[in-house]
């Protein structure tokens, strides 16, 4: 069975819920997946499916290795990305190359799900943005020492930067993964998710959404 899909970040809305209560959603473009490669356990060593997420590139432009991913299927469009879902050894033969998988196959309204991407890069920053420093002093004079890290080391022992000490550095672009998040709606003619609370990335960023538990009621 398999339990997640993949999908593009649109833009952060809100929705309100019966009782009037303004809840934050996030919508996600989603359509349906091909199955580009079946990976069995007796061939490859472990019970898999290869899915591609169709985008709008003609599949003449891609080279001879992406090609290779992709035949059998029998698509005509480039796929934005591939994926590889874990499914059972008794579920091998439930799938071939080509198949078509749904939304409605996955998820429903109500679903706990996760949601994995690539949050936004920030670029280099500092250790007040990057860790939440406090700074240096503000008074007696001090005027270049507000954004200051502070002292990163020892003088005689050990005489060095220890490895892994919060510095300076690179923010964002990282993956992560938002839990406990519920499915609010999901149209498969329109190929629209709403997914309540905020997930990481742009606008246009490619998400994994998971399906993680049983249906909310609520």
């Amino acid at each position: 069975m398999i339990n997640a899909i993949i999908g593009k970040k649109l833009d952060i809305s809100q929705r309100f819920t019966k009782e009037g209560t303004r809840i934050p959603v996030t919508l996600i473009e989603v359509s349906d997946l091909i199955v580009t490669q079946v990976k069995t356990f007796k061939k490859d060593g472990y019970s898999a499916l290869q899915v591609a997420f169709l985008g709008k590139k003609d599949i003449k432009k891609l080279n001879k290795p992406e090609k290779g991913h992709l035949k059998g299927a029998k698509i005509k469009k480039a796929p934005l990305s591939l994926m590889e879902i874990s499914i059972l050894k008794e579920d091998e033969e439930k799938y071939k190359t080509g198949q078509v998988i749904s939304m409605v196959n996955v998820i429903e309204v109500g679903d706990e799900v996760k949601v994995s991407g690539i949050s936004k890069g920030k670029g280099f920053t500092g250790g007040m943005k990057r860790w939440g420093f406090a700074g240096g002093p503000r008074t007696h004079g001090q005027s270049d020492r507000q954004r200051a890290p502070g002292s990163i080391g020892q003088g005689t022992t050990p005489g060095r930067v220890r490895k892994g000490k919060k510095m300076a550095g690179r923010v964002g672009g990282e993956s992560v993964t938002t839990r406990g998040l519920v499915v609010v709606s999901a149209d498969s003619e329109k190929g629209l998710v709403l997914v309540k609370g905020l997930v990481p990335g742009i606008k246009g960023g490619l998400l994994v959404i998971e399906k993680t538990g049983k249906k909310n009621k609520k």
